[in-house]
């Protein structure tokens, strides 16, 4: 198995078999169902080698591991024991219906984007072919071709059926069967129809998705219910027919009704705010504020609508269109950041996920490089909101579902070659105005290190490179200068360069990244190496070992790892004054030698995430 061991590391992270509930993947993510979350290690699972980053929300716990999710899934679902076709999702917290019904169908879509994303592709290819003539419309081949992309969008019902049933714990082959029989000839857009002498409505269930998934959450409560007043004995026998007994007269009566009619609402909706508002400002705004929904991972929330909108209208006139805008300015703002760093890591790192952006996988970057720098996150809304207002203004409509460099053949759709024009303009305009704010906003450095640009003084004016780490304050105060202290140790610089802090607030933190070394016995004064192994250490108070502890509580301990800004203690500063000692707290680096230079923010007051000096090396 060529994942066990990456795989086997993370389910220890994650707090072990018996605390993973279920686990589904989309494109680069593995989104767990935990019983409790605060056993997984999500620190640690970040340090893992080949995990992008670790995602905790209301909808799952989410690890990003890159576009080879579904070979790592696979290979995880073996080992922990889970049968992937019915997974049971329940969780403990409670959430209101609105976000637990945008949670399925976001879930549910997940795994059938693959042939939806297919059947969009081979609609550019099959645009592309008959239009150079290569093969004519009326040929067999055509024919037989186009009958697969549209038999994906004809057949949605049962893609779904199959998909929420394993998220809603119904039986999937029970689902399919009642997709299958509301899209027969005989049900589906027949009129005339009755049911206990109760008139059906006429109703079009292919291309639908909202009465099939309304259908299959109700059956998996139907199927709990049964199951449960079925002996066991009979239940292979009795419980599919009593399941489907009641669901399909449900599904026709209710569900159906309901969720066509609902459907066709949602369209008017968006059709009305497109007629309204003007696809322009829609275009714009969802192409601005698209990698936000993908980091929330709701990034699919909005597939349903667009399966709708185009067996309605025959395409989509926003949403889209503007998810390949908003991938297109990710990759240009990757690459305005490939060409501004000096960072030979960092230029692999943006040179790799530009490609996969432009290519319509945007996770890498959103995960690997927009969460850790955040500048990009202003570069893809001026770059895509650009790009989405001139699509809006000239009105290009997506014909097919393929977003992404390979899909703008679509945009041909039935010889629209002005459309398919006016939407390489609207990228280019994202890609180029992304990537130029992408490279005037500049590279924060990585793992908090800043590079900056400095003469020397030999008088031949040429630059060289140095980077600094930051030391934040590592309590709210007024920070002074070592030379300030009555403390001939510290003052002197005896024991390294550093800052000393009156502090106004009892809280302390942490100022870089790294792992406690030492928390001395009477907790006044704590040890710190951090990730570039710079060695701090932080002294609480003056002459206050003599207090042996009393009015603190040191919340770290020696081994622990410690993040920037993490609060690892407090301390009852009144009652250090009241004992007669002096509060100020002390930060310096016992290891200054090993450096260019540490410098010490000018006197002023912090708080524990303001600057509060520099370590300064080549």
């Amino acid at each position: 198995m060529k994942y066990q061991a990456f795989n086997q590391q993370i389910i220890e992270l994650v707090g072990g078999k018996e605390n993973i509930q279920a686990v589904v993947h989309c494109m680069t993510r593995l989104r767990f169902t935990l019983k409790d979350r605060s056993k997984a290690q999500t620190e640690a699972l970040k340090e893992m080698d080949g995990v992008i980053d670790v995602v905790s929300n209301q909808v799952a716990y989410q690890v990003i591991v890159g576009t080879h999710v579904n070979d790592v899934y696979k290979e995880l679902v073996s080992m922990i024991g889970l049968n992937p076709e019915n997974q049971i999702t329940e969780k403990k917290e409670k959430k209101n219906f609105v976000k637990s019904a945008l949670d399925v169908v976001s879930e549910s879509m997940t795994p059938i984007l693959e042939p939806i994303i297919c059947a969009g592709l081979l609609a550019a290819v099959l645009s592309i072919v008959s239009l150079t003539g290569i093969i004519s419309p009326e040929s067999s081949t055509y024919i037989i071709f186009d009958t697969l992309r549209g038999a994906v969008f004809y057949f949605l019902p049962i893609f779904m059926a199959m998909s929420c049933a394993k998220r809603l714990g119904a039986n999937p082959y029970l689902a399919v069967a009642l997709a299958v029989t509301i899209l027969s000839d005989s049900i589906n857009g027949a009129s005339g129809l009755t049911m206990f002498g109760i008139p059906l409505p006429e109703i079009t269930y292919s291309n639908s998705f909202i009465p099939i998934l309304f259908a299959v959450w109700v059956m998996g409560y139907v199927t709990k219910f049964v199951k449960g007043i079925v002996p066991s004995s009979m239940q292979l026998f009795l419980t599919p027919v009593l399941v489907m007994i009641v669901m399909l007269p449900a599904t026709l009566l209710v569900f159906g009704p309901l969720g066509f009619y609902l459907g066709e609402g949602i369209i008017g909706v968006f059709n009305w705010l497109l007629n309204t508002v003007g696809s322009w400002f829609v275009m714009m705004l969802y192409s601005a504020l698209q990698p936000f929904l993908i980091m929330l991972g709701a990034g699919n929330f909005i597939m349903p609508v667009v399966a709708s909108l185009i067996a309605s209208n025959g395409y989509d006139p926003a949403f889209i269109t503007s998810c390949t805008i908003s991938d297109i300015a990710v990759g240009g703002a990757m690459l305005g950041y490939f060409l501004r760093t000096k960072n030979n890591k960092q230029k692999q790192l943006f040179g790799t996920v530009t490609v996969s952006a432009i290519l319509g996988i945007t996770e890498p970057a959103i995960y690997g490089v927009f969460v850790k720098y955040r500048r990009p996150f202003v570069a893809v809304m001026i770059g895509g909101g650009l790009g989405g207002l001139f699509a809006g203004i000239t009105g290009v409509k997506a014909y097919s579902v393929a977003w992404g460099l390979f899909g703008l053949p679509s945009y041909i759709g039935e010889g629209d070659f002005a459309n398919l024009w006016f939407m390489v303009a609207a990228v280019a305009i994202s890609f180029l105005g992304a990537a130029i704010a992408a490279y005037m906003l500049g590279v924060p450095a990585e793992d908090g290190e800043s590079v900056q640009e400095v003469k020397e003084v030999d008088g031949e004016n040429s630059k060289i490179s140095l980077r600094s780490i930051p030391l934040k304050s590592v309590v709210k105060g007024q920070l002074i200068q070592l030379s300030e202290l009555d403390d001939k140790a510290f003052s002197s610089g005896a024991l390294g360069k550093g800052v000393g802090i009156v502090p106004e607030s009892n809280d302390i933190y942490s100022p870089v990244d790294g792992e406690i070394t030492v928390v001395f016995p009477t907790k006044h004064a704590i040890g710190i190496k951090g990730k570039n192994n710079e060695e701090v250490l932080i002294h609480i108070g003056i002459n206050t070992v003599e207090l042996d502890g009393a009015g603190f509580d040191i919340l770290v301990a020696a081994g622990d790892k410690v993040s920037a800004g993490q609060k690892i203690g407090t301390v009852d500063f009144a009652s250090v004054k009241e004992a007669g000692y002096d509060p100020t707290t002390i930060v310096v680096v016992t290891n200054t030698n090993e450096y260019l230079d540490v410098i010490p923010e000018a006197n002023k007051a912090v708080c524990d995430s303001d600057l509060a000096m520099n370590i300064i090396f080549e």
